[in-house]
């Protein structure tokens, strides 16, 4: 048993509580049962462990991975300890910081920008670790990651995933920009409120003094300045209450993107089993029946296989989008288009099917630069949602420019709907709720959306219309 804080091995380890210490040895302190069964977790990290009881499991399970365990008295635990009423385990691990390539492509990535307090550094470290966060950016100007205080705030996360320390703040932001992150710069004034923001695709969270928050210079580095909003009277948020909500924000809609995505995989497979049933039938018809058809009833079924394959062909579409708006990685080919044009040929395709209702066209004669197959997906959504949703009669198009956006609106006479109705037809919808296309205006809005433009639904004057506003070029 050690009993003296002069022996070597003790002062070696005690040493460590200064950074430049840690610095020189690459080595750090660890202390409690959470944070040394946690570096126990990562193979090879724990190199000593000092306990007051060298049967205790941890101590076990330590020697047994090869530590180095030392059974020590009281006044030792002391001298390696911080605390007032320390736990009798205090270990030795080595360093575990990575370059900044270690961060990941994808996910989220708290930056911290002179953090000083190491309790909030610990804390955001481990809301991050507990958010399912791609790393950590402890910067040049912050405290550092392996302070004692901060180690024991973690809780041991910082064994669970990369931390990069002593970057530079712009360094680090450039390398996250790099990646395809957008960064966000947490401000208590920023102009975009977090829960409305975009959170889609990798995120990386720039996180300022407890004091002063973020300089200028570094806010000029981000794409946007965002807030956390306040309800209360409070001034502020402490700086691990704000990331934590930030971190869990960013987890709470990739958990509701995921679902979204489970609803649009679901709600797909579910239309595209109508056609694909109906061209099944039409192809067995004719193969049983060919010689004692007429011409007409040929002519007919293999329109409708024409048209069924139009439908799955139009459904496999609206997945692949779904996907890529909810991925937040649309990819926009805009060309030349004449929309009256567009809407004839759309009309034309929809009489192949005996009981659409006619497709009349009332708007301006508009040429515009905009994507043909994403404006075909959006209005073949609105017909088909006012098909289902709409009276009897013909489907009205119209188009107009209207500044740097074409205006498209679809109505037709209302059924027993009200506006509020109509916007919630725009959420992905789960087989067996309700007729009709199940993710066709998600897919409308999201592409509308990702261009900068909108789509909404309302019901006005007896008619239900959806709209699309996609901006154009010239």
């Amino acid at each position: 048993m050690l009993t003296s804080p002069k022996n070597p091995k003790v002062t070696a380890a005690v040493r460590l509580k200064k950074r430049a210490f840690r610095d020189q040895d690459r080595r750090f302190l660890v202390e409690g049962a959470q944070a040394v069964s946690e570096a126990l977790g990562e193979p090879g990290a724990l190199e000593t462990l000092f306990t007051d009881d060298e049967l205790a499991p941890l101590a076990v399970r330590a020697r047994q991975a090869g530590v180095e365990v030392h059974e020590v008295g009281d006044e030792v635990i002391r001298a390696l300890t911080s605390t007032v009423t320390p736990q009798a385990l205090v270990g030795v691990s080595r360093y575990l910081d990575r370059g900044l390539d270690a961060l990941p492509e994808d996910g989220c990535v708290p930056i911290l920008h002179e953090v000083r307090d190491p309790g909030n550094a610990g804390t955001v470290l481990r809301s991050a670790d507990a958010a399912g966060a791609g790393g950590v950016v402890f910067t040049a100007s912050s405290v550092d990651v392996y302070n004692p205080k901060t180690v024991r705030s973690s809780a041991g996360s910082l064994f669970h995933l990369p931390i990069v320390r002593g970057a530079e703040t712009a360094e680090a932001i450039a390398a996250v920009k790099d990646r395809g992150f957008r960064v966000l710069a947490m401000a208590t004034g920023g102009a975009d409120d977090l829960y409305r923001s975009d959170l889609s695709g990798p995120v990386a969270f720039v996180f300022g003094n407890e004091a002063h928050g973020l300089p200028a210079d570094v806010v000029a580095l981000a794409d946007d300045t965002v807030r956390v909003p306040q309800a209360g009277r409070a001034e502020s948020l402490n700086l691990a209450a704000a990331a934590t909500v930030c971190l869990f924000e960013w987890q709470r809609r990739r958990l509701r993107e995921g679902e979204a995505l489970e609803n649009i995989i679901g709600a797909a497979a579910h239309d595209i089993r109508s056609p694909l049933t109906a061209m099944k039938g039409f192809g067995y018809a004719l193969e049983k029946r060919w010689d004692i058809m007429t011409e007409e009833q040929r002519a007919v079924m293999l329109q409708g296989i024409v048209h069924d394959a139009d439908r799955m062909d139009t459904i496999l579409r609206q997945l692949v989008d779904a996907a890529r708006v909810v991925g937040g990685n649309l990819e926009i080919f805009p060309e030349q288009v004449d929309v009256a044009e567009l809407v004839l040929a759309l009309a034309e395709n929809q009489r192949r099917d005996p009981d659409h209702p006619a497709v009349e066209w009332g708007g301006e004669a508009v040429t515009v630069f905009v994507d043909p197959a994403r404006l075909k997906t959006t209005i073949i959504a609105f017909m088909e949602a006012l098909v289902w949703w709409g009276r009897d009669g013909s489907l009205l198009v119209e188009a107009s420019l209207e500044g740097s956006f074409l205006h498209v609106r679809v109505s037709r006479e209302a059924n027993d709907l009200t506006t509020e109705d109509a916007e919630s037809l725009f959420i992905p919808r789960r087989p067996g709720q309700g007729g009709g296309s199940k993710i066709g205006l998600f897919v409308a809005r999201g592409v509308a959306e990702s261009q900068g433009g909108r789509a909404w639904g309302e019901v006005v004057d007896g008619r239900l219309a959806f709209h699309a506003e996609i901006p154009v070029g010239f």
